[in-house]
């Protein structure tokens, strides 16, 4: 398949890829579409297939025994969907589904093992990624712990917007609550909230940010942080040439 019509540059951490590496995973990549709540892989099942997303938004949730869940991480085009690959296993206690629907590149977990276990540019990008997801996880415990519902959603609502590069996303509140892990009147109340504030609008599950600037000024410290550190990891990337 060729490189126009993968357009594997949507994908923020394959466009960082030097020429040689990129054009050396060509032949292992597909383009997919990744419907609402396609299931990526299961806890405890053999991860078989890495995606990149391109506009799609995967989450990667924690459940418990009573059936609920929290959200732990959330990857769109910024990132991969299969991390344990690469870490020297093949599962994990995770769940990964499609949160918004789009498209991806999907290659064979063990192509990329191959590939990063060669070092240079591709282990490199990749470690750095790692690193970033780290400290979206640790900023997210200690978030979940210490600060309100209201600072945590617009948190939450602000990340989306950044992976879709979109102020408009459809994301129902049942949804948002099982996320965030906590009562859908919860969610309710904070995002009447936030709407009564001018901040965001919310009609048939379709959520329209209106004040990004008041938005991020509700949202707790932990949203610039992460925002931070994922914008130091494609930072000083090598670009590659355009063909």
């Amino acid at each position: 398949m060729s490189e126009n019509t993968l357009k594997p540059q949507v994908n923020k951490l394959l466009a960082a890829l030097p020429t040689n590496d990129y054009e050396r995973l060509i032949p292992h990549l597909k383009l997919v579409s990744l419907p609402t709540r396609q299931v990526i892989y299961e806890p405890g099942e053999p991860i078989k297939q890495v995606y990149f997303p391109q506009n799609a938004v995967v989450s990667i949730v924690t459940g418990m025994k009573d059936g609920s869940t929290v959200e732990v991480g959330i990857v769109s085009n910024e990132g991969m969907v299969g991390i344990p690959v690469i870490l020297g296993g093949s599962t994990t206690t995770t769940k990964a589904f499609v949160q918004v629907a789009g498209s991806g590149v999907q290659i064979d977990a063990d192509v990329l093992r191959t590939e990063f276990n060669r070092g240079g540019a591709i282990q490199n990008l990749l470690l750095r990624y790692i690193r970033a997801t780290y400290t979206e996880l640790t900023q997210g415990c200690a978030c979940n712990r210490l600060h309100t519902l209201e600072e945590r959603l617009a948190r939450w609502l602000l990340t989306v917007s950044d992976r879709l590069e979109s102020e408009e996303f459809p994301l129902t509140q049942e949804f948002i609550a099982q996320m965030l892990g906590v009562r859908r009147s919860g969610v309710t109340v904070a995002a009447s909230a936030l709407s009564r504030a001018g901040m965001i609008s919310y009609q048939r599950g379709q959520i329209n940010i209106l004040n990004r600037e008041d938005l991020e000024e509700t949202s707790c410290e932990c949203y610039r942080v992460i925002q931070n550190e994922f914008a130091r990891l494609l930072k000083n990337q090598p670009k590659r040439d355009r063909r």
